[in-house]
């Protein structure tokens, strides 16, 4: 029996392994472009058999974008879903950012969901609809501080979301997905929560005093590509414990 097909970036670790994992369970065939880990790729491979391919793809690069996703819809067909999660961090204050560091962040987190979905949205508006979900930050709607590139560019996919929400209604929905806290190898070393210390001070900000897990957002991305939200578009989920609530 053929397979609804889904498209995950940087869906081979972190969130978005979890994603691509849900989606496997639900019975996706899944795809999921990484930039460089191949590592990391190899295992999701392993793990999640035959329903799952990782594809190598710099998709700040919109001739790479063209090739990889003509590569997907010959051997798959238009996807159902979209998940565009992959991002990037150079972080550091601004009076010290690079014209490079600036690019390469709104490359990478903006430019990158433009240009895909862009190839493959006239595909999946010719094959019945679907679901985009762009996974934003919660920098991109309260600032910090030594992320200006970042946070730029998190809060123009927002933006992003929204203004496609309007132009593929009523055959595509499309929303976001924002992270609050959540319990990856990269939020451990940032943000060292092992150590009790840094754990109980990030404690203090999030109403639910604990921190999430990648289950919860695939829960979260489960419900927006599903029926249940069918008259739910351009909007915003926030998977946070209602740190960002204010």
């Amino acid at each position: 029996m053929h397979k609804e097909f889904a498209v995950v970036t940087g869906g081979t670790k972190g969130i978005g392994l979890g994603l691509s994992g849900r989606l496997v369970s639900l019975g996706y065939r899944v795809v999921a472009l990484y930039r460089g880990d191949k590592e990391s790729a190899a295992a999701a491979e392993r793990e999640f058999g035959d329903s799952f391919r990782a594809l190598q793809a710099d998709l700040a690069d919109p001739e790479a974008v063209v090739t990889v996703a003509e590569e997907m819809l010959a051997e798959y067909g238009a996807p159902r879903v979209l998940v565009n999660n992959a991002g990037r961090n150079i972080d550091g204050p601004f009076l010290d950012m690079s014209f490079e560091d600036w690019d390469q962040v709104i490359a990478a987190n903006l430019s990158a969901p433009f240009y895909l979905t862009r190839v493959l949205a006239p595909k999946m508006l010719e094959a019945g609809g679907g679901s985009v979900v762009n996974v934003a930050a919660t920098t991109g709607i309260r600032p910090r501080l030594d992320g200006l590139n970042y946070c730029a560019s998190k809060a123009g996919l927002l933006h992003f979301t929204k203004c496609l929400a309007m132009e593929l209604a009523p055959t595509i929905r499309v929303n976001s997905l924002i992270p609050g806290m959540i319990d990856t190898e990269e939020m451990r070393t940032r943000f060292r929560t092992d150590e009790p210390s840094w754990r109980d001070k990030l404690l203090d900000e999030i109403p639910q005093r604990r921190i999430g897990n990648v289950d919860m957002m695939a829960d979260a991305l489960e419900f927006l590509i599903g029926e249940k939200s069918s008259y739910v578009t351009g909007q915003k989920l926030i998977v946070d414990g209602g740190q960002f609530m204010w």
